[in-house]
């Protein structure tokens, strides 16, 4: 899968972030990827406050997380976000790489879908604003109304 935009972002494991044995609790790892996230889609200028100002809120709809090995505190590691898929829902990867030796520590995906706001009923195509966002990124013509012939299963 080839990513049309990827960011990386450094962290470092901070002490609240670990458990008793000095091993990041795994529930930390969806907000070092929500953190990923922020910054790939502040860098479209489609950021949440962007999001919400347009009419639409894009929930997460499905994740995945898969543990390759452990981080620890006081440890730099990079979190790496690349945008996969945008035609009719957003997917994005993440890595945690340690910092140093760039080993895989962490890899996983979030999913998202757009939802209308004032009528709470999800789109089955990506809106147009958010194609306009990344039209430099696909060299795609954004038309003002969706093709309705598109595949629109999520």
């Amino acid at each position: 899968m080839k990513a049309l935009l990827t960011t990386e972002l450094e962290v470092l494991i901070p002490f609240h972030d670990v458990d008793s044995m000095g091993i990041t609790w795994h529930g930390n790892y969806l907000r070092y990827f929500e953190m990923a996230r922020c910054k790939l889609l502040d860098e479209i200028q489609y950021g949440y406050r962007e999001m919400k100002a347009s009419g639409y809120s894009w929930p997460i709809i499905d994740l995945q997380v898969k543990y390759v090995q452990p981080s620890t505190f006081d440890q730099k590691v990079k979190v790496i976000a690349s945008l996969v898929e945008w035609e009719n829902r957003l997917k994005i990867t993440y890595q945690v790489r340690d910092l140093e030796s760039n080993k895989r520590l962490t890899k996983g995906y979030t999913i998202q879908a757009a939802v209308e706001m004032p009528n709470n009923e999800m789109c089955f195509v990506t809106p147009d604003v958010f194609r306009e966002k990344i039209a430099h990124l696909t060299d795609e013509k954004v038309s003002l109304h969706a093709d309705i012939n598109k595949d629109t299963s999520l």
